[in-house]
């Protein structure tokens, strides 16, 4: 809100009078009707739920309202894209499964937002004083001014986090028609993207079933990276391995494994090369094609034996 209405007063309190005074009143006053501007969760008999079955608690009932429009005002001051109400309620969803649904079940004492002290909502909860700041300020208007203090403190950080989740979004859609129009080869085997920094993992494995590596032109590092295609964003297993001798290799040994002058490392965890030219890395790309074409033809082979 603070996002869409800049400038807006910020008054914590219970008082039922002031409440009943505000443009919009959040986790306090007993009563949801967000077309008063009304975001409370406490009251009896509340049970408002996502589909997926994860309870709203205030910050969720401000998002469900607010987030498209706070989305699209983020990308338009921050990305200088304007997105469309399609695009922006799209964001807005992501962003409660990401990140907003994991303070509503903390808050509504369901779950931890992650395991130990640090996920989102202990991070926030960490700006609350604490009683070593009372006794040091004392009580009254000054406990209070140090409270709102450290409130918008805490408002700053999740207004970057939110910021920060749309930016990656918007750069995600924009990437979209880039990678799909990036140059196939080896029969579609093989996928090039002029620029690394493009997200193009996503997009790969949902659309793009026959790329087993893509390359991809690091700017910034003036080099050329091979990678492997994921299966799945929660695992590391991939479509298909680099070769295992390049295994944790770097520049001479590498070279002399690959026979590619300007190679320079492959990780240990084999989803990842380099070479200084793209002659060098097409060359390592087309020796990782042809390492899972001979494992291929072997395991025939085994079969064909095993079968006879």
């Amino acid at each position: 809100l603070d996002i869409l209405f800049p400038g807006c007063d910020i008054i914590r309190t219970r008082d039922q009078a002031l409440i009943d005074a505000a443009d919009f009143a959040i986790d306090v006053g007993g009563t949801w009707d967000p077309a008063s501007g009304r975001f409370d969760h406490h009251q009896k008999g509340f049970d408002a739920a996502r589909q997926t079955g994860v309870p709203y608690a205030s910050a969720g009932l401000v998002w469900r309202e607010y987030g498209a429009r706070c989305v699209a005002a983020i990308a338009a001051a921050h990305t200088g894209h304007e997105l469309t109400e399609d695009a922006a309620r799209q964001m807005a969803y992501a962003i409660d499964a990401d990140v907003v649904q994991y303070l509503d079940l903390s808050d509504v004492g369901a779950a931890k937002n992650a395991p130990g002290g640090y996920g989102l909502s202990a991070v926030i909860s960490g700006f609350n004083p604490n009683w070593l700041d009372e006794q040091r300020i004392g009580y009254g208007e000054a406990t209070e001014a140090y409270r709102l203090s450290q409130f918008r403190r805490a408002m700053a950080v999740l207004a970057d986090v939110m910021i920060n989740a749309v930016k990656y979004r918007v750069g995600a859609l924009l990437a979209l028609e880039q990678v799909r129009q990036a140059e196939a080869m080896e029969d579609g085997r093989l996928l090039f993207l002029k620029n690394s920094a493009l997200p193009w993992a996503a997009v790969v494995r949902k659309e793009m079933p026959k790329v087993l590596f893509v390359i991809s032109h690091s700017i910034a590092e003036q080099r050329y990276m091979l990678h492997t295609v994921g299966v799945s964003p929660e695992s590391f297993e991939a479509r298909a391995d680099l070769p295992e001798a390049w295994a944790g290799l770097r520049d001479a040994e590498l070279v002399a494994v690959t026979g590619v002058p300007d190679a320079t490392f492959c990780h240990n965890g084999r989803f990842i090369a380099a070479a200084k030219s793209f002659d060098g890395v097409r060359a390592m790309a087309y020796q990782a094609l042809q390492a899972v074409d001979d494992a291929a033809a072997a395991n025939v082979q085994v079969i064909s034996q095993d079968e006879a």
